[in-house]
């Protein structure tokens, strides 16, 4: 029914249905990048593709090992050719874009020459400190479509000689919940204390010294859902000993995203850098109160319209938390913001606007379509 509505909207007709293959170093992980890609996946069923999905680990159609960021060598490049040749269409999350495992970004560039693909950059290698003394430039081919997760990227890509296009991240609608009082029953959290989940992985940039402190100053329980990385495990581990307040470090698998925000009281997100950041539009579609750090593109998307206090706004957090009629009128504005820009639909309409200016849609379109 989704296609068919969107067929009608763009005034397509019905033809053979055309693969399209997914790659990045991991899918199906709780990473912003996985989870994209997730979305993306569902919108190109959407538009009517065939979808095979391609990593190095966690859970795809296909694993060729050598994508895998810890992998000490390079893909096998007759396995990666073999894992992307009935796609017509590669789609390529970020394994392009960030220096994590070069072997493997440049087999891949390698097997996609002068195929059509869709590059979709989330944070390129400048917009990393780790990555900055990187000088050696992002691939390109004359038969690929670059994209960026946000115009703040896309315009730096632009002013780096890439042709760059926007295409934001379409988040997911909740699904059924476990009650809340149910999974604060699982965390041994009671209903007049204030929750305060952080739904991130434990690395340097999430900012959980910050987060663990404004925590304390509102009274709260903090609940860190990731697991360490980038070598963080000690660092973590010492900020929570630390921190004077009770915490809480575990996933939420068990109960599911949509339960895990019904279950909080505040969303933390005090982070430092965000190529995007979904868990503030994850809040928003789930009518939850969120503290957003200051980096460039949370300040591109308050510009579309959110109000999100900053992570030194305690008092305005007290009064929200306080205030039932001020916290729903400030939920309901932000779910707004993302109704209007961030929903699988709106990435599907734009998926298919760029992909119709190719040619690549798996139906003709009209002269009037685009």
């Amino acid at each position: 029914m989704v296609r068919r509505r969107l067929l009608e909207l763009f005034d397509l007709e019905w033809v053979p249905v055309v693969k399209a293959a997914l790659v990045s170093f991991r899918l199906g992980a709780a990473d912003g990048v996985s989870v994209a890609a997730g979305s993306l996946v569902e919108s190109l069923h959407d538009l009517g593709f065939e979808v095979v999905t391609v990593a190095g680990e966690g859970r795809a159609d296909r694993i060729v090992t050598g994508l895998s960021r810890s992998a000490g060598v390079g893909p096998d490049l007759r396995a990666l050719r073999r894992a992307l040749a009935d796609a017509d269409l590669v789609l390529v999350e970020n394994l392009l874009t960030l220096p994590l495992h070069p072997a493997a970004s440049q087999a891949l560039a390698r097997v996609l020459a002068g195929r059509p693909a869709i590059v979709r950059h989330h944070d390129p290698p400048w917009q990393r400190e780790r990555f900055r003394h990187l000088d050696e430039g992002l691939a390109d081919d004359s038969m690929w479509l670059h994209a960026a997760v946000c115009d703040h990227t896309r315009d730096e890509l632009v002013a780096r000689g890439i042709r760059a296009h926007t295409l934001r991240v379409g988040v997911r609608e909740p699904a059924c919940a476990i009650g809340r009082a149910e999974v604060r029953n699982r965390l041994g959290v009671a209903e007049h204390e204030t929750l305060c989940i952080h739904p991130v992985r434990a690395i340097a940039r999430k900012e959980i010294p910050t987060a663990l402190e404004l925590t304390r100053r509102l009274g709260g329980i903090y609940w860190l859902t990731g697991p360490a990385e980038e070598g963080y495990g000690a660092q973590v581990r010492e900020h929570l000993e630390s921190a004077g307040v009770r915490t809480i470090w575990r996933g939420f698998d068990d109960v599911g995203l949509d339960s895990a925000y019904a279950a909080a009281d505040l969303v933390l997100f005090p982070s430092s850098w965000e190529g995007f950041g979904i868990p503030p539009i994850e809040a928003a579609l789930r009518r939850r109160l969120v503290v957003v750090g200051d980096y460039p593109v949370a300040e591109e998307f308050r510009a579309l319209g959110f109000h999100w206090p900053g992570v030194g706004e305690v008092g305005e957090l007290r009064r929200l938390l306080a205030d039932d009629i001020a916290s729903t009128r400030l939920v309901e504005r932000n779910l707004g913001v993302v109704r209007d820009h961030f929903t699988r639909a709106a990435q599907t309409r734009r998926l298919a606007e760029l992909l119709g200016r190719r040619g690549w849609l798996p139906a003709d379109v009209s002269g009037r379509a685009m």
